[in-house]
């Protein structure tokens, strides 16, 4: 599978996933051995159980999920995504904004992934243009 549509097809699947709180189907886009880095300093899990252990446990913390993903940038068997997303979390409205940089293997399965996200109180949805590559443009 080419990367960039391994890397749409991730955006997409982990956009409804999380909204819908899909744990199995965004599970299904990592390699068995999966690398995955859910923030800058915390330890990485590794496996496809890792990955569900993460999801799953911010699942049982989120509510009430609308994510946006922007169109992924590709390089050879990498990609990054920005991502947004707000929530009740832990009972408080809250919003998240982040990138994914992933690498991909043969099959489009995710083999590495790193994530740096910020966060706020309260619900903002993306500006105007977030995530477009007219707004990259500019």
């Amino acid at each position: 599978m080419k990367t960039v549509e391994a890397a749409r097809r991730w955006a997409r699947v982990w956009r409804s996933g999380w909204e819908s709180k899909d744990t199995d189907s965004i599970v299904a886009l990592y390699a068995p051995d999966a690398r995955h880095s859910s923030a800058p300093f915390r330890e990485p899990g590794i496996g496809q159980d890792a990955v569900r252990a993460y999801v799953q446990e911010s699942f049982d913390e989120e509510d009430d999920i609308r994510a946006w993903f922007a169109e992924p940038v590709v390089d050879g068997d990498r990609a990054a995504a920005a991502w947004w997303a707000t929530m009740i979390e832990e009972g408080r409205e809250t919003t998240l904004a982040g990138t994914s940089v992933l690498r991909f293997d043969a099959a489009g399965l995710v083999v590495s992934q790193w994530d740096s996200w910020n966060q706020t109180d309260g619900r903002q949805e993306p500006p105007l243009g977030w995530g477009s590559s007219e707004a990259a443009a500019d």
